[in-house]
């Protein structure tokens, strides 16, 4: 009964809109309605600005992050594996209420920065490193959608190859997540393939004089 009760909260926690709910009290307008149509930090980022965008992916990373720690809630003599499978499982469904919001008609973003918040509270050195994929990916192309593609794909690679992570629970997940991310940026994908990927200058160099 206990186990339930997390899962449902991480998923009501995951299902609060961020971006809908800045875009609509400080912009009077709804983020799902410009750009990508997503409500997720990158489209925030791109009609909202940086200020905007910065405070959404640090809520939705946080929805994740707190998600995993629900699993302390739970007080029962817990095996590594378990308790490692228990904090996916309350990732999970916090990513899942970020994609499918109740708080707003079912209709989210893809959940990038919520699955890394979660990744963060279950192997936090980990996470770190895929920061640093992405922050260099970004600097480099300033393509948000290359960069997170490219730090999913890293996430694997760091876990069985890097950390050889002994729960197979967590390569399979590690896996999927990749999966999962590639296949929800089919669209990105398509766009940079033919050079229309929006940038997003979050580097700008300041001009000498």
């Amino acid at each position: 009964m206990v186990i339930a009760i997390i899962v449902v909260l991480a998923y009501l926690l995951g299902s609060i809109p961020t971006a809908v709910w800045v875009s609509k009290r400080a912009f009077g307008i709804d983020i799902r309605e410009y750009g990508s149509g997503n409500a997720g930090a990158t489209n925030t980022f791109r009609v909202l600005g940086k200020k905007a965008g910065s405070f959404v992916m640090f809520v939705d990373m946080m929805k994740g992050f707190l998600a995993v720690k629900l699993s302390l809630l739970s007080h029962f003599s817990w095996t590594s594996e378990a308790i490692t499978n228990l904090q996916i499982i309350l990732g999970l469904a916090a990513v899942l209420g970020h994609i499918f919001p109740i708080w707003a008609g079912f209709k989210g973003g893809k959940g990038i920065a919520t699955l890394f918040g979660m990744i963060l509270g279950i192997q936090p050195l980990v996470a770190v490193l895929l920061v640093g994929v992405f922050v260099l990916m970004l600097y480099i192309t300033q393509y948000v959608s290359l960069s997170s593609i490219s730090a999913s794909i890293a996430f694997p690679v760091l876990i069985l190859f890097i950390f050889r992570e002994p729960e197979v629970s967590y390569r399979l997940f590690a896996i999927a997540t990749a999966c999962l991310v590639v296949l929800t940026h089919h669209k990105n994908i398509e766009r940079l393939l033919h050079g229309n990927e929006n940038k997003v200058s979050l580097f700008k160099k300041k001009n000498k004089k």
